[in-house]
């Protein structure tokens, strides 16, 4: 009888297994920041139970911030990963699908008498489902540009970039509405007796939803064929016109909840500021999810803690008194390591790097 003998981990080997995983890049830039935050303040993380102005118990504190605020960003994440996955490129639209989403909101809730009505003059889900179908209908105008017209993603999606804003603006006749009824602001602050931020309960259910999605479902499996080789893909049965669509559309379903969210905060919107440059941070929590922005293989739950690292840093540089236009330039510091890591020739590099040391800690001589 022959006895099979179990490998034993190493410390070597555990290492190596963590910091191949796709999700090593986030999670190593959160406990930079996680460190960061220790040294330099601990009572960064503390988190307490006070009373707001209208007397309603709510928790507060920075990691509070954290979630509560970072919860937009989160949930454009999962459709953002999904059209980088499928399509190669990115969505630069989806600040501007929030802005005509969230205004398509407001409309419906004020109605068409007075923009600002004592009243809402329609169900807060009838709204929402309206404000889903116009970004349903902005994700499936890129969807057709980019799936059936062959056109480069960023290039598709700067057309509603550039005129987004002002049809956003369009829907309210250049006015801004008011909705003066408590409960809409629920979904943006939070419900009376729930001291937890509403919105992060927003985030946990789309997080429910995309991961059922992806386990009981062939999406992510042909999302990844399709972004990894679209022509093999095709030979094999897939549709890749299909799969490039669908992704557009579950990233508008994502912009329209994210939509609903900016505009309960305030219970109104302007337009040219809301979601301002968020497209860009959404890029970016794809690329700190260690996914390829070209496509192919993704991660979600990377690029969603990538969001969070994102808006972790964000809130790290506020309470250092960082003022909020020189954020970007910060920012860009992420986007260029990022960059310079995933360029071919330092990939190359570091790879043989790690060759070297690997053989030098196995005994091995290099050549």
């Amino acid at each position: 009888m022959q006895k099979t003998e179990k490998k034993k981990l190493t410390v070597k080997d555990i290492l190596k297994n963590i910091v191949s995983r796709q999700i090593f890049i986030p999670i190593a830039a959160l406990l930079a920041l996680v460190l960061f935050n220790l040294i330099m303040d601990p009572g960064f993380f503390a988190v307490t139970l006070k009373t707001n102005s209208a007397g309603n118990p709510v928790f507060t504190g920075n990691l509070i911030t954290i979630l509560d605020y970072g919860s937009e960003l989160a949930i454009l994440a999962i459709g953002m990963t999904l059209v980088t996955a499928a399509a190669g490129g990115q969505d630069i639209s989806v600040g501007a699908g929030i802005a005509i989403s969230g205004s398509v909101i407001l409309r419906v809730l004020c109605g068409s008498t007075t923009p600002w009505p004592d009243k809402m003059q329609a169900p807060i889900i009838v709204a929402f489902l309206a404000g889903c179908l116009a970004a349903v209908l902005c994700g499936a105008f890129n969807g057709v540009l980019v799936a059936y017209f062959k056109i480069q993603p960023m290039v598709a999606t700067l057309i509603l970039y550039t005129a987004g804003r002002s049809i956003a603006a369009w829907v309210n006749l250049n006015q801004l509405p008011i909705v003066n009824d408590k409960s809409f602001g629920y979904f943006g602050n939070i419900i009376p007796g729930i001291p937890i931020p509403t919105p992060i309960f927003i985030t946990a259910a789309c997080l429910i939803i995309i991961a059922l999605l992806m386990k009981f479902t062939t999406l992510g499996l042909y999302t990844q064929s399709v972004g990894i080789n679209e022509s093999s893909s095709r030979l094999n049965g897939l549709n890749p016109i299909l799969i490039k669509f669908l992704a557009f559309v579950i990233l508008g379903l994502c912009v329209a909840v994210a939509g609903l969210i900016k505009v309960s905060r305030l219970s109104t919107i302007n337009y040219s500021v809301i979601a301002k440059d968020i497209e860009m941070d959404a890029i970016l929590a794809v690329a700190l999810g260690g996914n390829v922005l070209s496509g192919g293989k993704f991660n979600i739950a990377a690029s969603v803690l990538g969001a969070y690292v994102i808006q972790f840093l964000t809130t790290t540089l506020y309470k250092y008194d960082v003022r909020s236009d020189a954020l970007p330039a910060y920012k860009a510091i992420v986007v260029i390591v990022l960059v310079v890591l995933s360029a071919p020739t330092v990939r190359r590099y570091l790879n043989g790097f790690k060759k070297k040391l690997t053989l030098r800690l196995s005994g091995k001589e290099v050549g």
